[in-house]
C-alpha cells in the first residue's frame, strides 16, 4: 500500500526527512512516532502529495504521489488536525458534499453518509450545525469525512489531540472498529504512546529525518527496555550478593536492584523462590512493565511530548495542545 525509497525533502538548510524506506501492507495500522521536528509530518506530507520530495520516490496505493497525484488522492483519505468541516454546516451535508466532490452521485454520497454516521455513533448529531458539536463528535465527524469515498488507505494526524481522555478511548475504539470492518490500512500520527500502542500492530519511530526502529510494541519493548523486577533490601551486601547470581541484566542502586527482563510477571514467582533459597529475602518487591515511552526515551534519549524538542521547517505539531470542552 506504501512503498518508499530513500524518500528525502529539504526545506533550504534543514534536512527535515533523510532518505527513508518504508513499505505498508494493505489492512495493518501503523503507528508513525517522532518528537516534535523529527519529520513525521513532513513524510506524512509527502505521502499524501501535499509536498513534493526533493528526492527518492514513494508509491501509495500504487501510484507515484509525484507523477499520479490525482490518482493517489482518489484512493486516500486523510484526516488532519484541524477540523475539516464548515463551521455554518450540518455534519449530514458535508458528508454529501465531501462525497460528491470525489464524484459520488447523489443516491450514493447520501448512502454512504448515512452508514457512516451510523457506524461512528453520529446519529444524534449529524443534522446539527457542526459549530454546535463537542471536540469529540467533530473529530468522528472528521473521518466519517476521510471515509466517505471508501478509501484504501486511511491517514490520521494526530487524531486524538485535544480531546479528554474518554473520547480519545471512544476514537481509538472507532477507529479499530473501522479497520476491521472495512479493511482499510491505517496510518496514524500521535504524541499519545498509549495510544499507539493499544491500536497499532507496528510501531515506525522517526528521529531527525530517518527511521531508527520499526517493529511490533510488544518487540520493541522487549528489545530496548523490557519488563522490571525491583528489589529493595535491608543491606547493600544483600543486593550485591543477590547481583553476583541473577542471570539477567541489572542495575544495583545502594540496597535496590533493578533487574531488567521480559516476562517479569511470570517470572517473579521463581526469583522469590530463589532468594529465599538463598536466604537473602528483599525487603520490597516490585515489577514494572516495559512501555512505548520507555523505548522512546531509550531510542532517542528524550521523551516524545518533551516541550523543549528542536523542530525542523516543515513540522507543526504542537507540544502541549489545550484540551477541548465536550
Amino acid at each position: 500500500m506504501i512503498e518508499t525509497h530513500e524518500l528525502t525533502r529539504h526545506f533550504k538548510d534543514v534536512q527535515a526527512v533523510r532518505g527513508i524506506n518504508l513499505t505498508v501492507a494493505p489492512g495493518e495500522l501503523v503507528a508513525l512516532l517522532g518528537p516534535n521536528g523529527a519529520g513525521k509530518s513532513t513524510t506524512l506530507r509527502m505521502l499524501t502529495t501535499l509536498i513534493p520530495p526533493t528526492s527518492g520516490t514513494a508509491k501509495v496505493a500504487g501510484h507515484d504521489v509525484v507523477r499520479a497525484q490525482r490518482e493517489v488522492r482518489y484512493r486516500i483519505g486523510y484526516i488532519g488536525q484541524g477540523n475539516g468541516a464548515a463551521h455554518s454546516q450540518r455534519g449530514r451535508d458535508e458528508l454529501i458534499s465531501q462525497g460528491r466532490a470525489y464524484g459520488m452521485k447523489v443516491t450514493e454520497a447520501r448512502r454512504r453518509a448515512a452508514e457512516l454516521i451510523e457506524s461512528l455513533d453520529l446519529g444524534a448529531v449529524a443534522d446539527r450545525t457542526v459549530s454546535t458539536l463537542s471536540g469529540g463528535q467533530r473529530r468522528r465527524l472528521d473521518i466519517a469525512m476521510g471515509l466517505i469515498h471508501a478509501p484504501e488507505l486511511l491517514f490520521l494526524d494526530e487524531p486524538s489531540t485535544g480531546l479528554d481522555p474518554q473520547n480519545r478511548a471512544n476514537l481509538q475504539q472507532h477507529i479499530v472498529e473501522l479497520r476491521e470492518r472495512y479493511g482499510t490500512t491505517i496510518v496514524l500520527t500521535t504524541h499519545y504512546l498509549d495510544e499507539a500502542d493499544a491500536m497499532a500492530e507496528r510501531v515506525i519511530v522517526i528521529d531527525h529525518g530517518r527511521i531508527i526502529a520499526d517493529d511490533t510494541p510488544a518487540r520493541l519493548k522487549d528489545e530496548h527496555v523490557g519488563d522490571r523486577i525491583i528489589l529493595g533490601f535491608a543491606h547493600e551486601s544483600d543486593a550485591a550478593a543477590v547481583a553476583s547470581r541473577v542471570p539477567h541484566k541489572f542495575h544495583r542502586s545502594g540496597t535496590e536492584l533493578t533487574i531488567s527482563v521480559p516476562g517479569a510477571p511470570r517470572l517473579v514467582t521463581g526469583l522469590l523462590d530463589d532468594l529465599r533459597a538463598w536466604g537473602l529475602p528483599p525487603a520490597e518487591v516490585e515489577v514494572r512493565r516495559a512501555t512505548l515511552d520507555d523505548v522512546f526515551l531509550q531510542l532517542t534519549g528524550r521523551s516524545l511530548r518533551e516541550g523543549g524538542a528542536a523542530r525542523s521547517a516543515g513540522d507543526t505539531e504542537d507540544t502541549e495542545p489545550a484540551l477541548v470542552e465536550v
